[in-house]
């Protein structure tokens, strides 16, 4: 590695929101953030049983891959009265993109009152410093909501629409873009990962 890589992390993602946003909260660090794209990594097959596992496998390709450090993120939604589905399964829950997932999870709480539709948005963040390192930094924040009775609002993707957050008294779709930005469960876990890697 060069002396120009040192401060070089891959971000094992093509999500262009995803790197701007994770660049801008490391960038007290020193880091600078690419997109495994620009070097070829392709995806891997999240075949993990846990959103630490799916983290892991997609930061171990990105470290093979690039020969550099590298960050992966894996989420989801979590339903108490649906025993933590779709979990991680959420963004492909339906096979039919964002609109069909929330309808199959409509559909799968129908009937159930409001008073016992718990959940929680989770993300988990991982930073491996090379492909075999046996210590990779693992850091997890949920976000505490319910599932509303239909959608709500047009921010966001995903649950967002369906996702009630009680201390703001909205859907997470009818938040400002900048405030969630500051209190999702991604913005939380980030948080954690400035933390750990300024001490590692």
């Amino acid at each position: 590695m060069n002396s120009n890589d040192q401060r070089t992390v891959v971000l094992a993602s093509g999500n262009a929101g995803k790197l701007r946003e994770l660049a801008r909260i490391l960038s007290p660090l020193g880091v600078t953030l690419r997109s495994q794209q620009e070097y070829r990594v392709p995806d891997v097959a999240e075949t993990g049983l846990s959103f630490v596992e799916n983290a892991i496998i997609k930061a171990r390709a990105a470290c093979e891959h690039s020969g550099l450090p590298a960050i992966a993120d894996d989420s989801g939604l979590e339903v108490d009265h649906l025993s933590g589905a779709p979990g991680i399964h959420s963004a492909r829950y339906s096979g039919q993109g964002d609109a069909a997932n929330n309808l199959k999870l409509l559909a799968a709480l129908e009937g159930v009152p409001e008073d016992q539709r718990g959940a929680r948005f989770q993300c988990v963040l991982v930073y491996m410093r090379h492909a075999l390192d046996p210590t990779p930094l693992v850091c997890q924040a949920s976000w505490e909501g319910r599932i509303l009775l239909q959608p709500s609002g047009d921010n966001g993707f995903g649950y967002d629409p369906l996702f009630y957050v009680p201390d703001k008294g909205c859907s997470s779709a009818e938040l400002d873009p900048v405030l969630k930005n500051r209190v999702s469960h991604r913005a939380r876990a980030s948080a954690l990962l400035l933390e750990a890697m300024r001490q590692h």
